[in-house]
């Protein structure tokens, strides 16, 4: 018999089988594809953002969906602790931007070359190409898995750290949740984080602004009332669909959130080209530039203020003439642009699903696993780690983060 069986070979399964296997633990690791380690391999462009250096406050804030919950596995494993790990195994990291921390050889298959070294040197068993059918439940205890087409095999400790349903072709298919099920654990509603808009707008789908990118812009999601439920300052992307780009990815999550408290699917948008600025700043700017090239056509004496595709249509929002001058432009029709370079406002219809989406929101209820040892408060030899649990955050090695941290904590209370 195992020590313990942990179903998933990902960032948190591997994590998990290692903390679990300290102290010669005999451990199975079992995955349904061929080779373990797949996400991690592809995450940050092929380099792994293994996690950050930042505190644990800026770590939270970056993982809106329940990150608070990870502030009693802090205690034991944290960002500041995955960094020295990874050191520890002889690989160097190195910090970039936002306190993102990467392999100095920029090469994902270092991280999870040491981690697969990590299993061999604890003699962690392992079995690829396996699927888990279920879990051996008997008098409401967990005994076990069930294999496809093999024998059952049995344990102390199960581990679940089978990943959410986004990037189906890594092996995160969603099983993770039925077996949750048969033990009686809760799924919240799964849905797309990390992810595209789309918009149903005349302006995207004659694709006039298709390819365009517009730099360090706010992009805001809207309330009912029209205020901001949030803003992200990043940049982002007008497609063929809608929108997409690191801005729009951070408010993709939300726009789920405001279809469920609007209780309808059109939402509405808005981008400040300009947050920065006040509008009375941007006034003057803009006055200045066109006061300095009076006798220009107003598309060329606003030259360079924005990419000149989104200057121009917002012109046209304005109905200003890209040809007039300034001896012709009406004050309305000015100020008019200027509130659209500030808040220019569109609907959307939703994301794409939830297979093309980076990280899944939802999973497994926190509310029913213990914070500080990730143990199910429904079965003691249960336990649940990485995305399969409703915690999800922004890209940027924050999931990578939740899934070791959370995979760490469980193999360490298996022990």
């Amino acid at each position: 018999m195992y020590e313990t069986i942990v179903i998933g070979g990902g960032p948190s399964g591997l994590m998990a089988a290692i903390s679990a296997s300290e102290n010669q633990k005999k451990v199975l690791l079992i995955d349904k594809k061929d080779q373990l380690g797949r996400k991690l391999q592809i995450s940050g462009g092929g380099r792994c953002n293994v996690t950050n250096n930042v505190t644990h406050e800026e770590l939270i804030k970056h993982l809106p969906g329940n990150g608070k919950f990870l502030y009693s596995a802090f205690n034991t494993f944290d960002n500041y602790a995955i960094i020295n790990y990874f050191e520890n195994l002889g690989v160097a990291l190195k910090e970039e931007d936002h306190g993102r921390m990467f392999p100095v050889s920029n090469n994902a298959k270092d991280v999870v070359n040491a981690l697969k070294q990590q299993l061999v040197n604890n003699q962690v068993d392992v079995k690829t190409t396996t699927k888990v059918e279920s879990l051996i439940i008997e008098d409401n205890e967990i005994k076990g898995v069930m294999l496809s087409g093999e024998k059952p095999i049995y344990a102390k400790n199960v581990i679940i750290a089978t990943g959410g349903k986004s990037v189906p072709h890594t092996g995160s298919t969603g099983d993770g949740y039925v077996f949750a099920r048969q033990a009686g654990h809760t799924i919240t509603d799964l849905f797309p984080t990390e992810v595209p808009i789309t918009s149903s707008e005349p302006f995207i789908k004659t694709k006039i602004l298709q390819g365009l990118s517009l730099q360090n812009v706010g992009l805001s999601v809207l309330r009912k009332n029209g205020k901001p439920r949030i803003t992200h300052q990043m940049d982002m992307l007008f497609t063929h669909f809608g929108i997409s780009g690191p801005a729009a990815l951070r408010c993709s999550q939300f726009i789920y959130h405001e279809q469920k408290s609007q209780k309808k699917n059109d939402i509405s948008m808005m981008i400040d080209a300009f947050p920065e600025l006040s509008i009375g700043q941007l006034t003057q700017k803009i006055e200045k530039m066109i006061n300095d090239h009076k006798d220009k056509a107003i598309k060329n004496s606003l030259k360079g203020l924005v990419q000149e595709r989104y200057l121009h249509f917002l012109l046209e929002r304005a109905e200003i003439d890209l040809e007039d001058n300034g001896h012709h432009l009406k004050k309305e029709n000015l100020k008019y642009f200027i509130e659209l370079l500030k808040g220019f406002k569109f609907v959307v219809n939703g994301t794409l699903p939830i297979d093309k989406a980076f990280v899944t929101g939802g999973g497994v209820s926190v509310k029913e696993i213990v914070p500080a040892t990730m143990q199910s408060k429904l079965h003691d030899n249960l336990y649940f780690c990485g995305e399969v649990l409703d915690i999800h955050g922004y890209t940027g090695g924050y999931n990578i983060t939740s899934a070791l941290v959370t995979g760490y904590v469980a193999g360490m209370n298996c022990r």
